[in-house]
């Protein structure tokens, strides 16, 4: 098995600015010493971001398997499940078959909710043409996989590719695939979310719009999903073109505009659901997550959280109970270069994975990493 280095980081550094228009596509390198810096919340707490491991490429997933912080998993989009676990890292699969070419990769992961001997991932394959499948694994038996739902539509840019385990179901993001009106055909998976049993078919009670796997649609790029304060509703992050990357708050069977319209605009046509939220100059919101309501950090109790991979830092969105923005705020900016992937651990801390190494960044020394944000003196 390959083995890298696993790092356990308790110094601290300077933080810069937390404020500053949108970086470019192209990321500068990442300034924080180490892998580790700080930021001050809003009441004075001090909360230091911390290097867990590195040596990483392009890590797109992160589940655990259960209560223990230290020991997860994740994936590596070249095609590889990693283990971090007793102060290493290790490959454990490298499921066949997985294209590599643009935004492709193996992407999400998670674990089923009731069964941590079973987990899912994404995986970009070609069978005439880029396309992207769910993949199930038997964790005990060597990681082995069969595909579970196949024929997502993939193309060398936006694939989606995130995972939700949530209320019985496994929601699964769909990305374009670069074909921009078929975001509009719900009978097409293209630019959807999609809602799957956890033995591949079409959940039961998605709404009856198109395709039986639907659950919403008019979506150019999903990258996030996480669930809200109140255990039920779904958020979403999505990447827009050159305007308008979007939090959306989803609900079964609507359409998000998709390229009809974008952005909080879209409230304008009562045929689409407006964005919550939209960034211009964009940003690439990654994985999306919302931080405990008994989380260390009592100033961000509450709030969602998203790494981006254009703005280079951790973005801070506080909603109201009208789903009203009333904070917005970016961290650690130009700090870590790339973040993609955001999840709080069963620890009770924010994680983030950096995204370096893809091509479109300028890794630092140690990249990728994965981070985990905690207050200071715990």
């Amino acid at each position: 098995m390959d083995r890298r280095t696993f790092l356990r980081v308790v110094g601290t550094g300077a933080l810069g600015t937390v404020t500053g228009v949108a970086g470019c596509l192209q990321s500068d390198p990442p300034t924080a010493e180490g892998g580790t810096a700080t930021t001050t919340a809003d009441d004075g707490q001090r909360v230091v971001a911390e290097t867990v491991a590195s040596d990483l490429e392009v890590p797109w997933g992160v589940a655990w398997p259960g209560d223990d912080p230290a020991d997860l998993f994740l994936t590596e989009r070249p095609g590889r499940v990693v283990h971090l676990a007793d102060g290493e890292t290790t490959v454990v699969a490298e499921p066949e078959g997985t294209g590599t070419r643009g935004e492709g990769g193996l992407m999400g992961l998670a674990f089923h909710p009731d069964d941590a001997s079973v987990a899912f991932t994404v995986q970009t394959y070609e069978d005439g043409g880029t396309k992207n499948r769910v993949l199930r694994h038997a964790v005990d038996d060597d990681w082995a996989s069969e595909p579970m739902f196949e024929d997502i539509p993939g193309a060398r840019y936006h694939d989606g590719g995130r995972l939700l385990v949530h209320d019985d179901t496994l929601y699964v993001t769909a990305g374009d695939a670069t074909d921009a009106d078929l975001a509009q055909d719900p009978e097409t998976l293209n630019g959807s979310v999609l809602g799957l049993t956890f033995d591949g078919e079409p959940h039961p009670e998605n709404p009856d719009v198109g395709h039986p796997a639907v659950f919403t649609y008019g979506h150019r790029n999903p990258q996030g999903l996480a669930v809200g304060a109140d255990g039920e509703s779904l958020y979403q992050t999505e990447h827009g073109p050159d305007t308008d990357d979007e939090v959306n708050r989803l609900r079964a069977g609507e359409n998000y505009g998709w390229p009809v319209v974008r952005g909080v605009e879209s409230g304008e046509d009562d045929r689409f659901v407006p964005a919550l939220s939209s960034y211009t100059p964009t940003i690439a919101p990654g994985g999306l997550a919302r931080y405990p309501d008994d989380g260390g950090v009592t100033a961000w109790q509450g709030d969602f959280f998203f790494g981006t991979l254009s703005g280079t830092h951790l973005h801070r969105v506080r909603l109201d109970g009208s789903d009203d923005v009333t904070l917005d705020e970016r961290l650690f900016d130009g700090e870590f270069g790339r973040l993609r992937t955001t999840i709080v651990g069963p620890d009770g801390h924010l994680y983030a994975t950096t995204s370096n190494r893809d091509g479109r960044g300028s890794p630092g020394d140690g990249d990728d990493r994965l981070l985990r944000f905690r207050p200071e003196g715990e």
